[in-house]
């Protein structure tokens, strides 16, 4: 009782103590017992089989909990201050660094984005009506096309845009797009004089003592201190290594839990630190938050989330293929919540899910970890791959009595009936040997069946299957019709 008494103390200082104008939300649950998040998320990784993960929950510009849970691969436990990737959440820390720029003068939001950075050359006339607004809202309808070639800095990444053509007429729809963001990365570094990692580290993460974060222009980029990352199948999680990717600006940030719920907390301080150094305009702030012209779920570097989400949040989600992350701000409670993960899932956002959790607990509720579902859908394409390398060996074994039952007809009949056989190979060959070998892929096969290590296990084992019954057959049919196999 002592304990909980001084938790609802601690919690009704908090609502009091502000920097910078912080609103206080009204109506949220007195006393919330936050020792339920520790259980809450425990239970969620043992019932999804994931590996670990680090959370942090802030309240009205501070931070009020943080915890790791579960282990790296070399058996290290994850703490609130392992890093970690946050993948796609990088992209709210980018428009952030583009809002100082506008605070400074240097740019204006509906600004053209070629009148900056005139190295910008898409094929494209009307590249020259790309605003930087559009850029953060992903409206500008610069769409990132499925193959792209290598590049290793923001630079490259603009230069390799040339030749591509907008999707859409600029500020009319909403289309996702990393591309964007190494745009924004680049007009950072044009307009600040210096490289965007060294603008991220001086006006963003020192000013907001985040010690444990840094950017890296690529994924092979060296991480002193970055946790493995894993993928998760069967229930099980895998050590793995993500694909070589350009991810500066749009996914190049790795942090700790600790120091994003610095970087949540200074966002419901309006960008002020607790000092009450202004990092960015009140004003900026808000409208990042805001849905803007063109979609009604995209801010500038944020997502608000959908009419059926309650309580209503602003937030980000990062997906690499060894990493997740979430962050999330409640303005209608005043808590806001991180969740970083060392594993990807491919049928399931975990740390969405996660924040979700923790977000109904701050709410006074109770939460579960939920059905598994991805663990069930892995089990039953593994099934699916045990039968159907059972029915493979019962048509190899086979083969020789349906050849036989075949020797008089035509030899294209022979082939028809076959061909169905073919079609997992073809498919198989198709994303993992000739795609891979793309001009300007930097997939590897190892990177495709990672992404869905269990589709991948079946598609496969149909092509394995498809061959060998085929195989098996021809050489059947030869020997039934008298020639030499």
């Amino acid at each position: 009782m002592l304990l909980r008494r001084a938790v609802s103390v601690l919690v009704a200082l908090s609502a009091v103590w502000s920097t910078a104008g912080v609103a206080v939300a009204q109506d949220r649950p007195e006393g919330v017992d936050l020792s339920g998040v520790d259980e809450y998320v425990s239970g969620y990784l043992e019932r999804h089989g994931l590996p670990g993960a680090a959370v942090a929950v802030v309240e009205d510009g501070r931070t009020i909990h943080e915890a790791g849970y579960g282990k790296d691969s070399n058996g290290e436990p994850l703490t609130e201050h392992t890093r970690l990737r946050i993948a796609s959440v990088s992209k709210s820390i980018t428009a952030f660094a583009v809002l100082q720029l506008v605070d400074d003068g240097a740019i204006t939001l509906d600004g053209a984005v070629t009148s900056y950075l005139p190295e910008l050359g898409l094929d494209d006339e009307r590249i020259d009506e790309v605003t930087v607004r559009q850029l953060l809202s992903h409206t500008s309808g610069i769409v990132t096309p499925t193959v792209i070639p290598p590049a290793s800095t923001p630079r490259e990444g603009v230069a390799r845009t040339r030749g591509w053509q907008l999707d859409s007429e600029p500020g009319t729809e909403y289309a996702y797009s990393n591309a964007n963001t190494w745009i924004a990365a680049r007009l950072v570094e044009v307009l600040s004089g210096r490289s965007f990692d060294d603008h991220l580290r001086d006006r963003v993460f020192a000013p907001l003592g985040m010690t444990g974060s840094l950017t890296t222009p690529t994924t092979r980029d060296p991480v002193p201190g970055l946790a493995h990352g894993h993928v998760t199948a069967y229930g099980l999680a895998f050590a793995a290594e993500g694909p070589e990717q350009l991810v500066a600006g749009a996914g190049g940030v790795v942090s700790t839990a600790h120091d994003m719920a610095r970087w949540l907390a200074m966002q419901q301080r309006h960008g002020a630190t607790t000092d009450g150094r202004r990092l960015l305009s009140a004003a900026l702030v808000e409208q990042s938050h805001r849905a803007q012209p063109g979609t009604d779920r995209a801010g500038l570097g944020w997502l608000l989330s959908g009419p059926g989400v309650d309580p209503a949040r602003v937030g980000h989600s990062g997906v690499a293929q060894t990493f997740q992350a979430q962050t999330d701000l409640v303005p209608s409670s005043g808590f806001g919540v991180v969740v970083l993960l060392n594993s990807h899932t491919t049928w399931q956002e975990h740390a969405y899910e996660i924040s979700s959790g923790i977000i109904e607990i701050t709410e006074g509720h109770d939460s579960e970890a939920g059905t598994p579902v991805p663990t069930l859908t892995d089990l039953v394409l593994g099934t699916g791959a045990l039968g159907v390398a059972a029915l493979g060996l019962l048509g190899v074994r086979r083969a020789p009595g349906w050849a036989a039952r075949r020797t008089g007809r035509p030899r294209w009949q022979m082939l028809l009936r076959l061909l169905p056989h073919l079609i997992a190979p073809a498919l198989a060959t198709v994303l993992l040997v000739i795609g891979p070998l793309l001009q300007g892929n930097s997939l590897t096969s190892a990177d495709i069946v990672r992404f869905a290590p269990s589709a991948m296990v079946l598609l496969l084992t149909l092509a394995v299957a498809g061959v060998a019954v085929i195989g098996f057959r021809l050489v059947a049919l030869q020997r039934a019709r008298g020639e030499r196999p």
